[in-house]
């Protein structure tokens, strides 16, 4: 007789076909969070059919397979734009097999170093963990620059789509004269110390569809987070956030998080990375925020308390170890960009929320 978990698994699998099936047959924008175990993996299927894919996971072959799963369950035979927003194995490192796994197009990045990108990092060990990501096969290669578009296919019958860069290596797109002045108090918390990996360089999306936005930070850290949205607010308000680098402590100013005024926040965090305190204090003094979902439950004993308070927005629960079934997050947008759907088909959540008028 199966057992209750393998039903579980099951019917979660049958929800996850369902959604993509959708999607296949109707012009939505679809949004999945891969579980790269605390990795980044975020992929794209616009209303015209097109994959981007922001970040790959980490090596040894289960991110890739999982990103290849997932978007082959969508109906992809490639992928069409792949973003890497910074030099972090966890971000880069599965570049490579997943162009093993299908054809992939336009490879971008913020300009891959040839020194090592942490600032006393090791050099011999990133000449060798980055070789497998300069020798991949992709079609093309772009370097991306702050205020650079990716450039998509429209369909037409729906909303207009864009996916925009506002941040890269530390410098950002210039306020227009339409930019909005921040009114928040500048000092609602102090600098942390200068942060010199590469997180500090992450590149800084902004995916949009009529008036649905979508924030994407990859590892962003404090104190250029706080440059993001002081003197003005560059990115201005959006209805989705990604929360930054996991969850972790080192990311997600309040003032950040306060002035994007998400409606909901999804953290692609591991069983034990990301979640901090910090991250959730942040969420919680955000009114405007009305859900928080994870890819798994934080299962660090000392600080279960930094977990969203409804365990069905929780993709993956417990202490998983090598048995995970790497349930996902959908969110499904409607093609005028007026509402959106996150989706957790391992707990059988969905929930409808109303994209802001902007």
């Amino acid at each position: 007789m199966p057992t209750r978990l393998a039903l579980l698994t099951a019917l979660a699998a049958a929800t996850t076909l369902s959604l993509l099936a959708i999607e296949k047959s109707a012009p939505i924008l679809g949004i999945h969070w891969i579980d790269s175990e605390g990795g980044g993996s975020t992929l794209l299927v616009t209303p015209a059919g097109e994959s981007i894919l922001i970040d790959s996971g980490n090596p040894g072959g289960r991110d890739a397979a999982r990103i290849h799963h997932t978007a082959t369950q969508a109906g992809l035979s490639r992928i069409d734009h792949v973003i890497i927003t910074h030099f972090h194995i966890d971000h880069f490192g599965g570049l490579a097999e997943l162009a093993e796994l299908m054809p992939i197009g336009t490879l971008y990045d913020k300009g891959l170093p040839e020194q090592v990108p942490d600032q006393g990092g090791n050099q011999a060990r990133w000449a060798l963990t980055s070789r497998p990501y300069r020798n991949a096969k992709v079609e093309h290669r772009i370097t991306l620059a702050p205020g650079d578009s990716i450039p998509l296919k429209q369909l037409p019958g729906t909303a207009p789509l864009s996916l925009k860069v506002l941040a890269a290596n530390q410098k950002m797109i210039p306020a227009s004269p339409n930019t909005p002045a921040n009114s928040d108090d500048p000092s609602l918390a102090s600098d942390q110390p200068e942060d010199k990996s590469d997180n500090a360089n992450s590149i800084v999306l902004l995916l949009s569809l009529g008036d649905f936005r979508f924030f994407d930070g990859g590892d962003l850290t404090w104190n250029v987070e706080k440059r993001l949205v002081t003197p003005h607010n560059l990115p201005g308000k959006v209805d989705l956030y990604q929360v930054n680098h996991h969850g972790l402590q080192t990311s997600n100013h309040p003032l950040l998080v306060r002035s994007l005024a998400p409606t909901v926040a999804i953290m692609n965090n591991g069983p034990s990375k990301g979640t901090s305190a910090t991250a959730f204090t942040s969420l919680h003094a955000t009114p405007t925020l009305k859900a928080i979902y994870q890819i798994h439950e934080n299962i660090r004993p000392d600080e279960a308390q930094n977990n969203t308070s409804d365990k069905s927005h929780i993709a993956n629960h417990g202490d998983l170890k090598d048995a995970c079934a790497a349930h996902p997050i959908h969110c499904q947008v409607t093609a005028d960009g007026s509402s959106f759907t996150v989706s957790v088909p391992s707990q059988s959540h969905n929930q409808t929320f109303t994209t802001k008028a902007k």
